[in-house]
């Protein structure tokens, strides 16, 4: 008798979906701070989710630091970059009307002051309630935040 293979789904083969974790995202009905990392930028979309249709409400790119005042000659995929991505998504979804958050990040692996990490803190400076456990957040001295481009993302999003 022949046994009979189950193929899984692409995306689970390809590695990209995790769709034990989607399905909890989805039964939520809560907005999803949904971040993803490439090798040049940092990646961060709030996703609302109705009927398993995904709609993207705002999203920030670390690039977008640059014309808040961030200088060129600083990298955009370190802690810091990845505390202001986070701040600056935030402050516009806060801007939209979305107050409450559940922190997405996918298959990336979660280690104790990962940049995902630095993320969920510049969200949860903006204003936004993601649950989350207080050991888990990156220090206020590891991140050396550049206040000017703070200050800039705030006024010109209020």
């Amino acid at each position: 008798m022949k046994r009979l293979i189950k193929v899984q789904f692409r995306r689970r083969r390809q590695n990209k979906t995790d769709y034990l974790a989607r399905k909890r995202f989805l039964e939520s009905g809560i907005a999803r701070l949904v971040l993803r990392k490439t090798n040049r930028y940092i990646i961060t979309q709030i996703v609302e989710s109705k009927e398993a249709q995904d709609k993207v409400i705002c999203s920030a790119n670390s690039k977008e630091l640059l014309e808040y005042g961030l200088p060129e000659t600083y990298s955009i995929k370190n802690l810091s970059a990845s505390y202001l991505t986070g701040y600056l998504c935030g402050v516009k979804a806060i801007k939209k009307g979305i107050k409450k958050a559940i922190l997405d990040i996918g298959l990336l692996k979660s280690t104790k002051g990962n940049k995902i990490y630095a993320v969920l803190k510049g969200a949860i400076d903006s204003g936004l309630e993601i649950p989350h456990s207080k050991e888990i957040l990156i220090p206020e001295e590891k991140l050396k935040i550049d206040v000017h481009v703070k200050k800039s993302i705030k006024e010109k999003n209020d």
